[in-house]
């Protein structure tokens, strides 16, 4: 093997299940320090002034990059709070520290910690640990999805007119008329629409079958990468607009059945 192939060499089966484990132990350490939420919080603006950071968004990210490189210094880094390291082994990880600020800074549970290891196949471990709902979901890529250690799938097939639906709203405002435009649509055709305020977790809701489907424009890949693997290892489709790939312009993720009808009904 050249002296950078190994760069791009998948992942081996032994190397996941360290992956994972790394993952979930790192993912319940965040977890505990955010659980003891502050009386008082410093704000950072982010991308737009109703974007916003906290302390412990900071905190959360350091505790989980530090114990990454702790056990594995050659893997690389891919964090919302600004961690960027290059990978030497292969191997990068993509945090999401504290998935739902404005959850969190209200009081407002389903916040989570979003951890993923992808490599040069893609995401190959996914881990999301909402502790404020007592929910672990993990994933590895092809060894199927869990919720608290106990297998899942998504609901299929759910018909339109019966689906209940996840969505939620860009900080960018001028994203948000089309958004409107959207759930004005949807909500004369289906069950009912839900805004729970973590796009991880949402994911998550659809891969145990809580949720029928989730949509949203405007995530990052640090949004989707673990919560992404949950819902496809869960047998839920994840696509972007029109059936192309999942990212910022719009993330859909159903079953099979309601998938197809929910990505005609967006356009």
């Amino acid at each position: 093997m050249g002296s950078n192939e190994w760069l791009n060499a998948p992942v081996k089966s032994e190397i996941k299940a360290e992956l994972l484990e790394l993952a979930i132990t790192i993912a319940k350490s965040a977890g505990e320090l955010l659980m003891a939420r502050p009386d008082v919080f410093d704000l950072e603006t982010k991308s737009t002034a109703i974007d916003f950071a906290t302390q412990m968004d900071l905190a959360s990210e350091k505790l989980i990059v530090s114990k990454i490189l702790e056990a594995r210094p050659d893997d690389g880094i891919i964090g919302e709070e600004g961690s960027a390291i290059p990978s030497k082994s292969g191997v990068t990880w993509v945090i999401d520290p504290l998935d739902g600020t404005v959850n969190y800074f209200y009081g407002i549970a389903g916040w989570n910690v979003s951890i993923a290891a992808k490599d040069s196949e893609g995401v190959q471990v996914g881990v999301v640990y909402a502790p404020s709902i007592n929910s672990l979901w993990s994933a590895t890529k092809g060894g199927g999805a869990t919720c608290n250690g106990k297998a899942i799938k998504c609901n299929d097939p759910v018909e339109f007119n019966r689906a209940l639906v996840g969505t939620g709203f860009s900080y960018d405002v001028k994203d948000r008329a089309d958004q409107a435009r959207i759930v004005s649509k949807l909500l004369l055709e289906i069950r009912d629409i839900r805004r729970i305020g973590a796009g991880a977790a949402d994911l998550c809701l659809v891969a145990m079958g809580r949720l029928d489907a989730f949509y949203e424009l405007g995530l990052n890949e640090w949004d989707i990468a673990a919560g992404g693997l949950v819902a496809t290892e869960a047998g839920a489709l994840l696509t972007g607009r029109n059936g192309g790939p999942a990212g910022k312009e719009m993330v859909i993720a159903a079953g099979p059945h309601l998938h197809a009808k929910l990505v005609k009904e967006i356009g």
